[in-house]
């Protein structure tokens, strides 16, 4: 299959939609590459990885840190990497930043591909060239954007996943709804996860649509000045929450779109909150949670959308169409505490 090309401004990304993991042969060269990956993904899908020079990671959010960045450049001098190895991400989101920011700073920046494996990857983390890690509780406090050289998608990948990370993957695909297209999510409202699990071309062509809809957003607003902020709608509480309570980012997000629309309600007269909410809770998502307010908000304060006092948050005016308003912290304050 032709990949497409999407240009930013300064690179260039070839996608290969719907493609098969053995075409990477066919992008680069195995004796120039290197694979990053994790235990999950290796020991699931051990044959692909046969004849590829192989770093392979621990799982899980715990290990988005300089630590595990290290570790990885550590290998690459071991296999002798230089400036004409690719580095390519074979994993979820985790493993997408890692291997985006390692290969960002290795030898002042090499070449890097994607192979994202699950659905929050394809639709989300894998795009827009944002690549970094964690500092303690604040989520990607450390990072580059820069653009990888090519994505592959290889539908198969999603047959190992758990279901958990169905509706991990579930909850950006709603956000694009919420905030894009509410065309996309009148169909999420007709039809279940099940749906899309049994139906496996109706799921990629969903794949492919929020691909797009995110790849449009950030060729427009790359360094996220404008436009590319409402892809944070849910993530300013969601961040704030994910790594304090254990969450899945899925679950976050959630829980924080849950709070954006009554933020949204309160400040824009945004009228369907009980829609969205039910349309999380359809998908298996969590959407009100008990937690500790003042705790979020001191962690909420340090947030990267923040500017001085204030707090860009992206908020609803209808399904479908999203704003930034910019929020005194003292108010965002109130209204977080009193809902």
């Amino acid at each position: 299959m032709d990949p497409v090309k999407y240009t930013f401004s300064n690179a260039s990304t070839h996608c290969y939609f719907d493609a098969a993991f053995p075409q990477l042969k066919k992008i680069v060269d195995p004796k120039s590459a290197i694979i990053v990956t994790d235990e999950n993904v290796y020991s699931g899908h051990i044959k692909k990885f046969r004849n590829w020079n192989t770093i392979v990671l621990k799982p899980g959010e715990a290990f988005k840190v300089q630590a595990t960045v290290d570790t990885v450049i550590e290998q690459m001098i071991a296999l002798q990497a230089d400036r004409k190895t690719t580095l390519i991400g074979v994993g979820g989101g985790v493993i997408t930043d890692i291997t985006g920011y390692a290969a960002s700073v290795y030898m002042r920046g090499i070449p890097f591909g994607f192979v994202p494996t699950s659905v929050l990857s394809m639709v989300d983390a894998s795009i827009g060239g944002k690549n970094g890690i964690d500092v303690g509780v604040y989520k990607n406090m450390v990072g580059v954007i820069r653009q990888p050289a090519f994505l592959l998608h290889d539908p198969a990948f999603l047959q190992t996943l758990p279901q958990h990370e169905w509706e991990n993957g579930f909850a950006e695909i709603i956000k694009h709804a919420c905030i894009k297209d509410a065309a996309m999510f009148r169909e999420l409202e007709a039809n279940t996860l099940k749906t899309y699990q049994n139906k496996r071309q109706a799921m990629r062509t969903l794949i492919q649509r929020n691909a797009v809809i995110k790849i449009k957003v950030v060729q427009k607003d790359e360094f996220e000045k404008a436009g590319r902020k409402l892809l944070n709608f849910g993530h300013t509480l969601g961040h704030a929450l994910e790594n304090q309570y254990d969450l899945s980012h899925g679950q976050a997000i959630s829980i924080g779109m849950t709070y954006a629309c009554h933020i949204s309600a309160q400040l824009r007269g945004f009228k369907d909150t009980e829609k969205v909410v039910q349309l999380l809770e359809q998908y298996g998502l969590p959407t009100y949670a008990s937690f500790n307010k003042k705790k979020a908000i001191e962690v909420l304060k340090m947030d990267k959308k923040r500017e001085r006092k204030e707090m860009n948050y992206v908020l609803l005016d209808k399904i479908g169409k999203a704003v930034i308003e910019l929020i005194p912290l003292q108010q965002l304050e109130k209204i977080i505490s009193a809902l």
